[in-house]
């Protein structure tokens, strides 16, 4: 298939354009809305690189004007200047269209940069719904401050001052897989119980080293068998 074809598939499948000359002016609409040239109208995606081949799929998303789009991990497999331009497509696209999408990812910098609101979901529950910027100002769950923590910062002087509070949060994170080794192996404890034991004085690497011990102790032993944790 040619890039012009898989983006006219959906017009053909709902009988939106009667003739051949009607489908090719609606997908040159749409090779400029995404930003490819016409030039490009019978070429092949395995010509293109990642970042053309997802502005093929947003034009084949678009070309039945829908008002609602599911994007699953849509920037997961392109480099940082490809995805920046990408996500840049989509929010111009969203504002100018009245799109809503449901943004579907793991890097939460790319999901501030493009959600008006955040869910967050652990072990396949909604555990925290809020407006975007106050998710990142005042996280209430220990898994969304843990995955907040875990953010990677580009400049080294301020990561080394929040190395500190980062290695809590990911502990946070270590007592979740706790948790779900605990479901696992069919000692059922609740989440909240565990994250309301560990969540009092985090500061020192033996305060630290002391809880996870504690918490150990509850877990059946194969659970126990697959408990690894380093020192900070």
């Amino acid at each position: 298939f040619t890039i012009a074809q898989i983006i006219e598939e959906p017009l053909k499948l709902h009988n939106l354009y009667k003739t051949e000359a009607e489908r090719r002016e609606r997908v040159e609409e749409l090779m400029d809305l995404v930003g490819l040239a016409k030039r490009m109208y019978n070429m092949y995606p395995h010509e293109f690189d990642g970042g053309r081949r997802q502005r093929v799929v947003i034009a084949r998303a678009l070309s039945i004007n829908p008002k609602f789009v599911v994007c699953d991990e849509p920037v997961s497999a392109l480099d940082v200047s490809i995805r920046a331009q990408v996500l840049n497509l989509l929010n111009r696209l969203k504002k100018s269209r009245g799109l809503t999408y449901l943004f579907i990812a793991h890097d939460l910098s790319v999901v501030r940069f493009i959600s008006d609101r955040i869910a967050v979901i652990h072990k396949g529950q909604i555990v925290e719904l809020s407006e975007a910027e106050e998710l990142f100002r005042h996280p209430l769950h220990p898994y969304t401050k843990g995955l907040l923590a875990a953010i990677p910062i580009p400049v080294p002087k301020l990561a080394r001052q929040k190395s500190k509070r980062r290695r809590s949060s990911l502990f946070t994170i270590q007592v979740c897989m706790i948790t779900l080794l605990t479901n696992r192996f069919g000692k059922r404890s609740s989440p909240d119980t565990l994250f309301t034991e560990i969540s009092v004085s985090l500061n020192s690497t033996e305060t630290r080293l002391q809880n996870l011990s504690n918490i150990k102790k509850k877990l059946p032993d194969q659970a126990a068998s697959f408990f690894i944790f380093g020192k900070s």
